[in-house]
């Protein structure tokens, strides 16, 4: 259980925001550990273990997962409990149904996963939100304007009120939860829209997937989005995972992550 306070406090210890995206694919990680019993897990604990010193939170993107079958739960599940207890843990499930199915997916990843937050779909509205937010103590992750080239389809569009979607998420959705309990997805792609979000939601933090392999720049993200807490969890996965091929991954994924919680610190040295 982490409240904000808490997340502060981590960013301020490793003087890094950043987020490791654990989206494993067994045709990408090296093919020593395919001889082992789980080469999913295996692979997870040594970048864990790497990244450790320079990551605040980590992201299993449950899709990775729920692809390998029942192997891949309980590889989901070995990964969740062995994630150190200091750290920011988010199920990256994207769920959100009629109000009793999505009671449903928070018993599955806040009891019996124990995630600290999980990303949620908002597009049904209020009543299949309100259920991950009757857990004390877990984060809602709302997606707002993702970094994909799609969002354009749904999320910028112009509603008769003359807002754009994800502007109307953001300032409807103020209205189900604080800061203190809901963050919200903002693609790095979309760095050029981060002031003005920053103006409909200066207290929350923002989860900010794109940086590096997508095409995000750290820097912007940085300038344009952090508020008087900080406020970003930045998210690299490729980047970090996939930093080396061979049997020296992990020391390879350490010093990526340690790269960019170097850009980072530039930025959050004013904090501290």
């Amino acid at each position: 259980m982490l409240f904000i306070q808490d997340i502060f406090q981590l960013i301020r210890q490793k003087n890094s925001c950043l987020c490791v995206g654990l989206d494993p694919d067994l045709q990408k990680i090296p093919k020593n550990l395919l001889s082992e019993k789980d080469p999913i897990f295996e692979f997870n604990k040594q970048i864990i273990d790497a990244t450790y010193p320079f990551a605040v939170a980590y992201k299993p993107n449950v899709a990775f997962y729920e692809a390998l079958g029942t192997k891949g739960w309980e590889t989901l599940y070995k990964t969740a409990e062995y994630l150190p207890k200091d750290t920011f843990k988010i199920a990256d499930a994207k769920r959100g149904d009629i109000g009793n199915t999505s009671e449903m997916y928070a018993k599955a990843f806040f009891e019996q996963m124990n995630f600290d937050a999980i990303t949620v779909n908002p597009y049904m509205g209020e009543d299949c939100v309100k259920p991950f937010l009757e857990f004390a103590g877990k984060w809602v992750i709302l997606l707002a304007l993702t970094s994909n080239a799609g969002s354009q389809d749904f999320e910028q569009q112009t509603l008769q009120n003359g807002r754009k979607l994800y502007e109307e998420v953001l300032e409807k959705s103020k209205q189900w939860a604080d800061h203190t309990q809901m963050m919200y997805v903002v693609g790095a792609t979309q760095s050029q829209y981060l002031q003005h979000i920053r103006k409909i939601v200066p207290e929350n933090f923002l989860l900010v997937p794109g940086v590096g392999t997508q095409g995000g720049n750290l820097q912007e993200v940085m300038q344009f989005g952090m508020n008087e807490n900080v406020g970003l969890l930045i998210n690299s996965s490729r980047e970090v995972l996939y930093a080396g091929e061979g049997k020296d991954f992990a020391l390879k994924a350490a010093q990526k992550a340690q790269e960019i919680q170097k850009q980072m610190a530039n930025y959050l040295e004013k904090f501290f």
